[in-house]
């Protein structure tokens, strides 16, 4: 279904009060992995607050979709989508990463609600969520798996086994995501090891490619809707072009900002720039809405 003016500025508010939940947990937690946190949150918005057929009442609901965080530094993004959401007190966030807190740096399935698999060592999230696809098939279910990998992730053999997989066995109930901000922790991803072209890549592993600006509401839920009205027996990946720490300008497009800490003058920048990043969001939904 297109989107309406409406939905889409609801979903950019969403977003922006996510982004801010998610400079203050890594303000409160004293570090964290914001930059690809931010470049993330634009999917996991669109995701837990249009698509993701699931109960916060009921968490393990045996047909909920599934989602797994592969690039599960992410969790600094994750966490606060989940208690924003009711699965978590809010309380959590502020303990976020330390000693005997529930939220670790890396989510731990098994204390914090919501969270589909632990995952944190990278490369095992496409192969987790391509079983989780797998046993829906085998039994009969509907719902859905979705995965968010990281582009320099994808440095990882066990990501193209699991891809070579996902193909073979016409996983088209899985939608995955390569969250590609072109930064990893040691560099620009090109330099470290050069995945380009990308794109080919996965269309010659079996994989049919949405390529968007995945810091555009509008562009990731048509290419989701894509996804979802797929007929053919080829899964979709939705290459998602993003921009490290976005919304933050001085964050933006440095691999430095990979894992980092603030001050109290670099997080209340941090937050003038969010407010004028949203502005920005928001007058192009509303000029660009239907």
């Amino acid at each position: 279904m297109p989107l309406t003016k409406k939905e889409w500025l609801a979903l950019e508010k969403k977003a922006n009060e996510l982004r801010l939940l998610c400079l203050d947990t890594t303000y409160w937690a004293g570090s964290g992995h914001i930059g690809g946190g931010m470049s993330v949150m634009d999917m996991l918005t669109v995701l837990y607050h249009k698509y993701l057929n699931i109960k916060v009442d009921e968490p393990l609901w045996e047909d909920r979709d599934r989602f797994i965080m592969s690039k599960g530094h992410a969790g600094i993004a994750l966490a606060p989508v989940l208690v924003d959401k009711g699965f978590n007190e809010f309380d959590q966030l502020k303990t976020f990463n330390h000693t005997n807190s529930k939220m670790g740096m890396h989510l731990d399935a098994n204390k914090v609600v919501g969270v589909d698999a632990s995952t944190g060592s990278l490369g095992h999230g496409l192969a987790i969520a391509l079983g989780m696809a797998l046993a829906a098939k085998i039994q009969g279910q509907d719902y859905k798996t979705y995965c968010i990998m990281g582009d320099g992730e994808c440095d990882e053999g066990s990501i193209w086994e699991a891809a070579m997989s996902a193909a073979h066995y016409k996983a088209t109930n899985l939608i995955s995501f390569v969250d590609r901000n072109r930064c990893s922790i040691d560099g620009c991803t090109e330099d470290v090891m050069r995945l380009e072209p990308f794109v080919d890549k996965w269309t010659a592993f079996g994989f049919i490619v949405k390529e968007v600006d995945g810091q555009n509401i509008k562009e990731l839920c048509e290419a989701i809707d894509f996804a979802l009205e797929n007929k053919t027996e080829s899964p979709v990946m939705i290459m998602a072009n993003t921009i490290k720490g976005a919304g933050i300008d001085f964050m933006e497009n440095d691999y430095k900002w990979h894992y980092g800490s603030m001050d109290e003058e670099m997080y209340n920048k941090a937050k003038v720039s969010l407010d004028k990043y949203y502005q920005s969001r928001k007058a192009r939904a509303e000029k660009e809405g239907a």
